[in-house]
């Protein structure tokens, strides 16, 4: 007969399973939110739920029975503070399990315990104004993107117009630098033998 073999061994002794499920309810606690094994969790739940109803009495008494189990003064104090306090109008259920799916390597279903009212909360959804002016600003800026991007060839055709008439202008300009610079000397040659003749065309005081 099946009688008193309630619950999960999970593959340890008696004081070892304790242990690890005082451990798992401190975290708890401490945390609000605790991802675990799916068989930890299915064990953990109704051990912490019953530490919560105990938290619920605000009593010397009561606190010293939660002692027994979770030995960090500090998790108590918020046990006693702020969650019993939570759920002073709810009778039972503080918790829920969400499953993940197995666990990478061992293939252990794993799964999160956390307390209820714990949801994450995630980014509000805008209003329909908001989005009404959002797709008005996309829309706004769709034709000034495709003036800009039927701007940009343009300018490239042209930039490339231009740049056959710059270099013909560049070859032009290099040219008359090069005639210049072959006239400067032939000038200077012909000042050079003009001085002398007219040297000799003048006598000197002596001859007289």
């Amino acid at each position: 007969m099946k009688h008193r073999v309630a619950g999960r061994k999970l593959g340890r002794t008696s004081a070892h399973r304790l242990a690890v499920l005082r451990n798992l309810a401190t975290a708890l606690f401490e945390r609000e939110r605790i991802t675990t094994t799916l068989g930890k969790a299915k064990e953990l739940r109704p051990f912490a739920e019953k530490l919560v109803t105990l938290s619920k009495r605000e009593t010397l008494h009561a606190r010293r029975l939660v002692l027994r189990d979770i030995h960090d003064r500090r998790v108590v104090a918020k046990l006693f503070d702020t969650i019993s306090a939570r759920f002073a109008q709810r009778p039972g259920g503080y918790t829920r399990i969400l499953k993940l799916g197995p666990r990478r390597g061992d293939n252990a279903e794993m799964a999160i315990v956390e307390f209820v009212g714990f949801e994450p909360s995630f980014a509000k959804k805008k209003p329909a104004a908001e989005k009404g002016k959002a797709k008005a600003a996309k829309e706004s800026a769709a034709p000034a993107a495709t003036d800009a991007g039927e701007a940009a060839p343009k300018a490239r055709k042209e930039k490339k117009a231009a740049a056959p008439k710059a270099k013909e202008e560049e070859s032009k300009k290099k040219a008359a630098t090069k005639e210049k610079a072959e006239r400067a000397p032939a000038r200077k040659k012909s000042t050079a033998k003009a001085e002398p003749k007219a040297a000799k065309g003048r006598k000197s005081p002596k001859s007289k």
